[in-house]
């Protein structure tokens, strides 16, 4: 979920770290054409730092505000949307959430990921499997529904949102690089908060992610995926929700008493 990304330098991360960082152009094949920047621009996602890359299936994606992925299909049928929305800081999903539930989710570390992420993940699984949801993870060594595979670039790590399918997005990039030495609870902070991401939750903070980022205002707009507010969940700011676009180095977030409405809402 670059807990999503900020655009600091790699040494401000060492004191202020983005849940979701926007990840620096790393091929000179790979260009935006200024028309996808303006379908980008347009849908009222932040333009700035959108880069390119293949993921696992050769697919040509495109990062945007480090957090999200978008093939040449998603960004073509990106709806415009006004960047200026008028809306509280609240817990919001997605359109398309995991179904047939109960479910259990299985989630993977790839091996090339530090051997210190392991407890982090158990942690993170732990913190979700405590809310007695319909939506049960357990982890697996190979072939699960999630896999945590390793990322590069400023950003801490990205997922996506559930399939049209109502499947959990499969995997999560997670940069150990950029994360450094952050102890577990913020590892299982960032994990829990991409997982997140897979299920159907957007960014508390997604109508400003300055917010929790710093910086100029930046709305991250609804687009096709919707931003759909979650309801029992504040009508004011929620600075400690687990689903704030941007994490302090060494912070811990656990899920909140607001966090775990909409976590019971949706499942």
């Amino acid at each position: 979920m670059k807990n999503l990304s900020i655009l600091f330098s790699f040494f401000v991360f060492a004191l202020f770290l983005s849940s979701c960082q926007e990840t620096p152009q790393v091929s000179d094949e790979l260009v935006v054409s200024n028309g996808t920047l303006s379908l980008i621009a347009s849908a009222g996602y932040n333009q700035t730092n959108v880069t390119a890359e293949f993921n696992e299936n050769g697919t040509k994606v495109y990062r945007v505000e480090g957090c999200y992925e978008f093939t040449d299909d998603d960004v073509a049928n990106l709806a415009p949307t006004p960047m200026a929305l008028r809306i509280s800081e609240e817990q919001y999903r997605t359109t398309l959430l995991v179904t047939g539930l109960p479910r259990t989710i299985t989630v993977a570390l790839n091996s090339r990921l530090p051997a210190s992420y392991g407890p982090a993940l158990d942690e993170a699984i732990a913190r979700y499997n405590a809310q007695n949801l319909q939506i049960t993870f357990t982890r697996v060594a190979s072939g699960a529904a999630i896999t945590f595979v390793s990322g590069n670039g400023s950003y801490l790590a990205s997922a996506g949102f559930p399939t049209s399918t109502g499947d959990p997005y499969n995997t999560i990039k997670i940069n150990p690089k950029a994360i450094g030495s952050q102890p577990q609870s913020t590892v299982a902070s960032i994990m829990a908060h991409e997982m997140g991401h897979c299920i159907g939750f957007r960014h508390t903070d997604y109508m400003d992610r300055s917010y929790s980022c710093g910086g100029a205002y930046s709305n991250e707009g609804a687009s096709t995926v919707g931003a759909i507010n979650i309801p029992g969940t504040p009508t004011t700011a929620d600075a400690n929700s687990w689903m704030l676009a941007c994490i302090g180095s060494g912070q811990n977030r656990p899920f909140n008493a607001n966090d775990k409405t909409a976590l019971n809402y949706l499942y």
